[in-house]
């Protein structure tokens, strides 16, 4: 194998990286594939070679080497890696985001925010790991007179758990993929990383695995600490998380792929954590009060939240629930005005968009009504057209199906009677990433145990707001009980996003000179 190039300039290979070297090139009898422009079905240069069965193999067992002296090096270490790999990134930006654009048809300014978020996230766990205090370490000293038994001397702490398979998002290919999230927390826990980079935008994670690579060599860390795969299907992924070198997943993507991952991490002789952000419909509860009051600014906002970035976000509101009556039907109306007036915009990719036509049919098919669609585009081969749907909530509570997902920019208005209905809706939703109230002081005081019921369904309360956007802060949940995420209890933005990628370690009556230094005496 080849060495990595580190030259900023260096042209796309096409060619995963295993530790410091590039696999083989693309051979005549290999698979291999090309990104695609998705506003004009283009293919993009050059052709990417499926990593093999041998190639996960080896990634494998060089993050499986490097786990050791990577989990015992200094926080300090670690937070010099991360904040190097923000600093790579930043030299990169201007070839990454022109990249990025190309495969995706997202705008170049939505990415270079994307990076700079990308950026941000790399350097709060910089800051996190700097101090020892997110190991939790807790000393219960031994106390040898107590009667009728003495208590042994015990410390814990949260230790690495092991190299951690992470899977590219299609829809944020700087912030969920590569360098994202699940990246930047699982090596600043000191877990060697090995991405599956996504189809969709493969130029684009090349640039970006470049980047961390020259971090890594720079740091001088050991060789298996990052590894990038690309494949077109799903064995390399199904592969990764079959691998016994692998001891834990982070997911980004469709119920149905993380669902996937989740049964054959189950499979395994020795069963791993998956931790996969799945979507989810993100209801947007809106109270009688707030309806008379702010028909038009809720409308306004919601259309805003629903159309951005062409409805391709896992936050994105897939239902809002509406009082029936005057106030209701401004908002509808509203709604449908924008909508109508909404133009198609260009959807990540063919896949992307062929789900998401297929969505909408499954919508139509449950009984969900037309009332508004937005304008056609003859200009881009991936159109999404907006779509604005109604229904009444005895209709959900008999069809299911009307709460599906639908990835893109459609929303379904359900209209209710009365606040009452709105909490035994609650009581019974799925596990949602959100849920959010527009309410008046007057609407929580007949209906107070809402919020506390939406706290139980959803891993982020919003009040007054709406659900697209995740700071990335320490304090953030970006989680939620299952299905919306395989475990309710992570999250994947925040500082805690560190804890997935970790264990508890207990040490009884260690001799101080053995024990990690974050529980040594003094």
């Amino acid at each position: 194998m080849d060495a990595v190039s580190h030259d900023h300039d260096a042209p796309l290979m096409g060619r995963s990286l295993i530790g410091t070297s590039l696999t083989a090139e693309l051979g005549d009898d290999e698979r291999g594939f090309r990104a695609v422009d998705p506003s004009t079905g283009a293919e993009l240069a050059p052709s990417f070679r499926c990593a093999t069965e041998a190639d996960v193999a080896e990634a494998g067992r060089l993050a499986s080497a490097a786990f050791p002296p990577f989990a015992a090096s200094s926080g300090r270490t670690r937070s010099a890696f991360l904040h190097r790999i923000a600093e790579e990134l930043e030299a990169r930006r201007d070839s990454i985001v022109a990249r990025a654009h190309l495969e995706t048809a997202l705008p170049e300014a939505r990415l270079s925010g994307e990076l700079a978020r990308t950026t941000n996230q790399l350097r709060m766990f910089a800051e996190l790991v700097e101090r020892d205090e997110w190991r939790d370490p807790r000393i219960d000293r031994a106390l040898p007179e107590r009667s009728p038994t003495p208590r042994p001397d015990i410390r814990s702490m949260r230790t690495a758990i092991g190299p951690v398979a992470v899977f590219g998002a299609s829809n944020f290919p700087l912030a969920f993929s590569v360098a994202g999230g699940d990246t930047a927390s699982a090596l600043a826990a000191g877990c060697p990383v090995i991405v599956k980079a996504h189809p969709g935008h493969p130029g684009t994670s090349e640039l970006v695995g470049r980047a961390i690579a020259a971090a890594a060599r720079a740091s001088e860390l050991p060789e298996g600490t990052f590894s990038l795969l690309f494949d077109d299907g799903h064995d390399v992924g199904q592969r990764l998380v079959g691998s016994p070198d692998v001891k834990a997943v982070g997911f980004t993507g469709s119920r149905r792929g993380g669902e996937a991952l989740m049964r054959r991490a189950a499979e395994r002789p020795e069963p791993i954590p998956v931790y996969a952000e799945m979507g989810s419909v993100n209801p947007i509860f809106v109270l009688p009060r707030a309806a008379s009051a702010r028909a038009t600014s809720i409308a306004e906002g919601l259309h805003g939240s629903v159309m951005l970035g062409v409805g391709q976000f896992c936050t994105n509101p897939g239902v809002v629930l509406v009082p029936r009556g005057d106030a209701g039907d401004r908002i509808v109306g509203e709604l449908v005005e924008r909508t109508e007036t909404t133009p198609a915009g260009t959807m990540l990719n063919a896949q992307v968009c062929a789900n998401y036509g297929r969505g909408i049919e499954e919508l139509r098919r449950a009984g969900a009504r037309p009332v508004a669609r937005g304008l056609d585009a003859a200009e881009t081969v991936t159109a999404g057209v907006a779509a604005l749907w109604e229904v009444g909530l005895d209709e959900v509570h008999a069809e299911p199906g009307l709460l599906s997902e639908v990835f893109g920019p459609s929303t379904l208005v359900v209209r209710y009677d009365a606040v009452d209905d709105l909490l035994r809706f609650a009581e019974v939703m799925e596990g949602q990433l959100t849920a959010t109230l527009h309410a008046e002081p007057d609407d929580l005081d007949a209906e107070p145990g809402l919020v506390d019921v939406l706290a139980r369904r959803a891993g982020r309360v919003v009040m007054n707001g709406y659900p697209t956007g995740v700071e990335v802060t320490p304090a953030m949940v970006h989680g939620g009980p299952f299905p919306a995420t395989s475990d309710g209890r992570a999250t994947s933005v925040g500082t805690r996003a560190i804890e997935r990628f970790t264990r508890l370690v207990a040490y009884q009556d260690v001799p101080d000179a053995f024990l990690p230094a974050p529980l040594r005496d003094g």
